[in-house]
């Protein structure tokens, strides 16, 4: 974590860019509304993109037990999620369902949600955040396979461009075991009860 006088002195730069980007659109930055939306902006993004200070495998490692014989899959399903779309600042949200099967490692439940949540702080694209979840379960606990399903709606299709309401993307990566098609249909069906 950075240090409280880096962290206010990167704030201040912040808002002093949102600042000038709000006048920029038309608006009087000194009007009562607005006089404190700056720094207010610059404070959000700094907590929306936080993941950028954190270390997702060591959260991972922070609770890794070891030589249990538990050789079946652990699913952690409906984990929430927020991120930011890196093309248009425009949130992107849903549910993340995570699956993996142990070799000898498993881990604190909670750290596979913290994992969602530092790759989900930082800007992102769907397809991304999937294969980053993965990747750091994969590398960190070393299991006989991971599968990772993401479910997302994205305001840079409600809000703009297609206007699409009610669109929903889907993306999955898996690793191992989940290569078999058996595998990956024992965890689809378990996440959709």
């Amino acid at each position: 974590m950075k240090d409280s006088e880096i962290l206010a002195s990167e704030t201040q730069r912040l808002a002093e860019n949102y600042r000038e980007i709000i006048g920029l659109l038309g608006e009087d930055v000194e009007r009562e509304g607005l006089k404190k939306t700056p720094e207010r902006v610059a404070k959000s993004m700094q907590f929306l993109l936080k993941g950028y200070q954190e270390d997702a495998e060591a959260v991972l490692k922070s609770a890794m037990f070891c030589e249990e014989e538990y050789k079946q899959m652990v699913i952690v399903k409906d984990i929430d999620f927020f991120s930011l779309c890196e093309h248009h600042l425009l949130p992107f949200f849903g549910k993340v369902h995570i699956a993996y099967i142990p070799r000898n490692y498993i881990t604190g439940l909670s750290k596979i949600a913290r994992v969602v949540d530092i790759f989900s702080r930082r800007l992102q694209v769907q397809e991304r955040l999937t294969l980053q979840i993965k990747e750091c379960i994969h590398k960190t606990l070393n299991p006989l396979g991971v599968m990772v399903v993401i479910e997302a709606q994205h305001m840079c299709m409600q809000m703009r461009g297609v206007e699409k309401q009610h669109s929903m993307a889907t993306t999955s990566d898996f690793t191992g075991f989940f290569q078999q098609a058996k595998t990956r249909e024992e965890f689809m069906n378990l996440i959709k009860k």
